[in-house]
């Protein structure tokens, strides 16, 4: 047995999956991403992540993953911020071959209690924007990344520039040309930063 979930942010970087994970680049009709999460990490201060929201006419890149289903309790503990939101496989559709996802694919939605913009009290950490678009680069290169940040709403939220002590609980380490790069492609979009605290 296994389970199929669509990832849109971290979850398209392998690296947050751990083991028996196969992912499956590809695009999601009728829903929008957007920085509208807002609760405490585990860092415990106030922060920012993603969710996704129905709209029609709309399309994000991202990722079926498939794991082992005796991996679902851990899954759905990460992302207990989250509702599973199933039937969402004909929405998809592959890179490469067209082929939708498995009726049974699922993707988390935020709980309506932490559905809200994030603000200076709860920002977005560099180190989580850090690893999500290290799974955007590494699935659909520089023009992913850019779509990226093209397809998600709210970048009024301001970034927590935390990369030298991550706050984010699966933080991963980048090299100097795609740090640079993230920072050259978030600059061309006007992202703005906080000053640590």
């Amino acid at each position: 047995m296994a389970i199929t979930f669509f990832g849109y942010g971290s979850l398209v970087n392998a690296a947050t999956l751990g083991r028996d994970v196969e992912l499956v680049p590809g695009r999601l009709s009728g829903w929008v991403r957007a920085w509208r999460v807002c609760g405490t990490s585990s860092a415990g201060r106030g922060v920012c992540v993603l969710t996704v929201h129905r709209r029609a006419g709309a399309q994000i890149e991202g990722a079926l993953a498939r794991q082992p289903a005796d991996r679902l309790p851990a899954l759905l503990q990460r992302e207990h911020k989250y509702d599973p939101i199933p039937g969402i496989g004909a929405a998809f559709r592959a890179d490469g071959t067209g082929e939708p996802g498995p009726e049974d694919s699922f993707l988390f939605q935020v709980k309506d209690r932490y559905a809200r913009w994030g603000d200076a009290d709860h920002p977005i950490y560099q180190s989580y924007l850090d690893c999500v678009l290290a799974g955007y680069f590494g699935t659909f290169g520089w023009d992913g990344v850019r779509r990226f940040l093209e397809t998600t709403e709210g970048w009024h939220v301001p970034v927590l520039p935390d990369r030298e002590n991550p706050l984010y609980a699966r933080a991963v380490t980048l090299t100097a040309e795609l740090r640079e790069g993230i920072d050259d492609v978030l600059a061309e979009h006007g992202v703005r930063y906080l000053q640590q605290r």
